[in-house]
């Protein structure tokens, strides 16, 4: 380092000693000697190109150095750097331009490139409080990011290596041409701040600000930086996004300048939106993701909670109004990229983990639209249904329960999952359970009614019956329990008890109430009822005696009154009127 440094000659800026080392390098070997020292950016950067140009080095670059009052440390950063033999490549690649994510400082004010920056420097935009948009239109946020040293070289180094992934230029070629295009824009907006091109109006006056600017080739960078000197009052981002909204309430009406500030506005918003911390601020703490997830979708549904601060309670308003669209867009986006994450809804539950996954999924459905995809709804569902389907989450769902309540617990996991290969994998843990060992003693066992057992086992395979498993799967697990059931009643003789008494009318209500009561399973077992039924019916003197039976204190109810009760009955057996009328005129 310098001998001079810390010394009187060093500028002091923003509460730190900043000067700028001009070093040049003369041959093809040969090593960095320093040149000259300044305070001023420009001054350096000019001077290391007039080096350049006037072939007195054949490499030059200028380092920054920030002494840090805290440590008694210098923060070096290298801010640019050129020379003839710095990289080398090939002359025909020397200039290939799509090994450049952008070409000229305007191009980082893209909607893609703030978005890339975002995800790049998340954390010193959260513990900044500020968004992209804020960052590259503030010369005191910049000149901080670029003291970071690593970070801000991280970034650059970032982007390089994604873009050399897809070119044939080298890391190196791409890295140079970053740090020269981020340096163009870094000065231009410490030219501008010193010009006052950024103006810091009253939120009124944000509409004639609007009405100058219109026509500008520079309006929307000059808006942007004057909304930006405006959100420094901010205490926080509930605070940020009430001066945001407010500015917008105060719109001019006439068209172009209209459209600066609602797309200015909104596309702040958006940045806030999409931000972690900004949204944990604004919607306050979660019990879990679910809780979190929930309130995240009331605010896109334009559904306030009930405590929302000032600039929550007014963007809901606005989103219930349909109005900021690229602000709504974030949250949709933020809402699906939670769906995808690995992060549990509930964590100690995954019965509470289903319900509220279905709770939250009828809600959204709400707003799905020009804002939220149903394709992308359904694929961030269907992502998080797959999580739940695994052995380990399923394992500690059915360990401890009884063999039929292993299956229900499986069928409720059905009710509340979907895509076809996740049902399809569901299904397979079914299977094992229902021929396993346990399973089979816990349905023959003799110590409990046989009635009892009957109807447990025609619940499961009712409820099966309309899971959305795929058809094959669906019909071999029915036919299994309908199998089952068959041998159950073989062993406890069943029908055999009931075809031995002697009235035919008794035998046939008997039966009538099994069915109707979803005690039998359908498949073998119903069937064979069906058939005792209708031979009860076709018994010499059957509707006779069951008319007399319907008499109540004596007096015979209407024999049509019957006649449609009894073919009522038989309907809701399986067993249709014209089947019925059939056996019994038999």
């Amino acid at each position: 380092m310098p001998f001079f440094k810390g010394g009187a000659c060093a500028p002091r800026r923003m509460g730190r000693e900043i000067h700028y080392e001009v070093f040049r390098r003369v041959g093809a070997k040969g090593g960095w000697t320093m040149h000259e020292v300044t305070s001023t950016r420009e001054l350096a950067i000019t001077m290391a190109q007039e080096l350049m140009a006037s072939e007195k080095a054949t490499g030059v670059k200028v380092v920054k150095e920030t002494y840090n009052d805290d440590t008694g440390d210098y923060l070096t950063l290298k801010i640019f750097e050129d020379g003839h033999n710095q990289v080398k490549v090939a002359p025909a690649q020397e200039d290939a331009p799509n090994a450049i994510p952008c070409f000229k400082p305007d191009d980082l004010y893209s909607y893609h490139a703030r978005a890339t920056m975002s995800r790049l420097l998340i954390d010193f935009l959260a513990r900044n409080k500020i968004t992209i948009t804020e960052l590259i239109h503030r010369a005191d946020m910049l000149e901080k990011l670029e003291a970071t040293g690593t970070l801000y070289q991280h970034a650059i180094q970032k982007i390089a290596v994604a873009q050399a992934a897809s070119t044939t230029a080298p890391v190196q070629q791409i890295v140079k041409s970053l740090n020269e295009l981020t340096t163009q824009a870094f000065n231009r907006v410490y030219r501008d701040q010193r010009k006052g091109l950024f103006p810091n109006p009253k939120p009124e006056q944000f509409a004639e600000l609007a009405r100058t600017l219109v026509g500008k080739g520079d309006a929307a960078y000059t808006f942007n930086g004057a909304l930006s000197q405006h959100l420094k009052e901010a205490s926080g981002w509930d605070q940020k996004v009430l001066m945001l909204i407010t500015i917008m309430n105060s719109a001019p009406t006439e068209e172009h300048p209209r459209k600066l500030v609602l797309s200015s506005v909104d596309a702040i918003l958006a940045e806030i939106l999409g931000g972690s911390a900004a949204l944990h601020e604004l919607m306050g703490k979660s019990e879990n993701l679910a809780g979190a997830l929930s309130n995240l979708v009331a605010l896109f549904l334009g559904k306030a909670p009930d405590d929302a601060k000032g600039g929550l309670a007014a963007l809901t308003q606005n989103f219930a109004a349909d109005s900021l669209p690229e602000a709504r867009t974030a949250v949709a986006n933020r809402i699906v990229a939670e769906f995808k994450s690995n992060k549990r809804l509930c964590p100690d539950s995954i019965v509470d983990e289903l319900k509220a996954l279905r709770s939250i999924a009828n809600r959204i459905v709400m707003g799905v639209g020009k804002y939220l995809s149903h394709e992308d709804l359904v694929a961030a569902f269907t992502l998080r249904s797959k999580r739940l389907v695994t052995q380990e989450s399923l394992g500690n769902y059915i360990i401890e329960a009884a063999p039929d309540d292993k299956i229900e617990r499986l069928l409720f996991v059905e009710d509340n999952i979907i895509g076809l290969e996740n049902k399809r994998q569901l299904a397979s843990y079914i299977m094992p359970i229902l021929t396993s060992a346990q399973f089979d003693s816990h349905f023959q066992n003799p110590k409990l009614p046989l009635v009892s057992r009957l109807q447990r086992l025609a619940q499961l395979q009712a409820r099966m019956r309309r899971s959305g498993f795929v058809d094959v799967t669906r019909e071999e697990i029915s036919a299994k329990m309908d199998s089952l059931a068959v041998t159950m009643e073989a062993r406890g003789k069943l029908f055999e008890s009931i075809a031995a008494r002697p009235n035919h009318v008794e035998k046939a209500q008997t039966l009538l109430r099994l069915m109707t009561g979803g005690v039998l399973t359908e498949g073998v077992l119903s069937v064979r009822a069906r058939e005792m039924i209708l031979s009860c019916l076709s018994q010499p003197g059957f509707l006779s005696g069951y008319i007399a039976g319907q008499a109540k204190g004596g007096v015979a109810p209407s024999s049509e009154k019957v006649m449609a009760e009894l073919m009522e009955t038989l309907g809701k057996a399986g067993i249709t009127p014209e089947t019925g009328l059939k056996s019994i005129a038999a």
